[in-house]
């Protein structure tokens, strides 16, 4: 069976980017060697990657044409990618198809043979997954910044949610790399 696993970079105050949307100029203190070689690791391990309608954009914006980072910009474009939208008519970068009701797709598909499946960025469709209970783990590389403001990466929830450590992993640059999986109910 397949994993569904959220990986994003998120700032010590929780901001997956700062007050403008693409704010993400923090990821540059995060960045170096072992963060490249781990994003490179990330691409061994998936078959599929998936965004919500705001993410795909900027990233297909971005990768398409990138200039830097050529070995990991060959694995964005190549590997398949799930957008999910009720408002696209079509997603041009390579390799995509619009889904209009992830949690069924995600939910069909983790149960089919393959690599794990990730959700890059994408907090809104993020917490949809989380509510529906398909996460099964959660992946971020902690930046050492306080923002201020942003965009929050996890979204108020009526109830709190527990989640169990995997994995510390702290980087040269002061980042930190977690990993959780939600705690069993109860």
């Amino acid at each position: 069976m397949r994993k569904l696993i959220i990986w994003n970079l998120m700032t010590l105050d929780g901001y997956f980017e700062g007050k403008s949307p693409w704010d993400l100029g923090y990821h540059q203190l995060a960045w170096g060697e072992e963060l490249r070689a781990y994003s490179l690791e990330i691409g061994r391990q998936a078959d599929l990657l998936v965004f919500g309608r705001n993410t795909y954009e900027g990233m297909a914006a971005y990768w398409i044409d990138a200039t830097e980072e050529l070995e990991i910009k060959d694995y964005m474009n190549a590997i398949a990618k799930i957008v999910a939208s009720r408002s696209l008519d079509r997603a041009d970068w390579n390799n995509t198809r619009i889904v209009r009701d992830i949690v069924g797709e995600l939910t069909a598909l983790k149960a089919q043979p393959g690599k794990d499946i990730f959700v890059f960025g994408s907090a809104e469709l993020s917490d949809s997954l989380l509510k529906a209970g398909l996460v099964d783990e959660i992946r971020l590389c902690i930046v050492p910044v306080v923002l201020g403001g942003g965009n929050p990466h996890f979204k108020p929830a009526e109830t709190p949610r527990v989640f169990t450590l995997l994995e510390t992993r702290p980087l040269k640059t002061g980042g930190v790399i977690l990993r959780y999986a939600p705690a069993p109910a109860g």
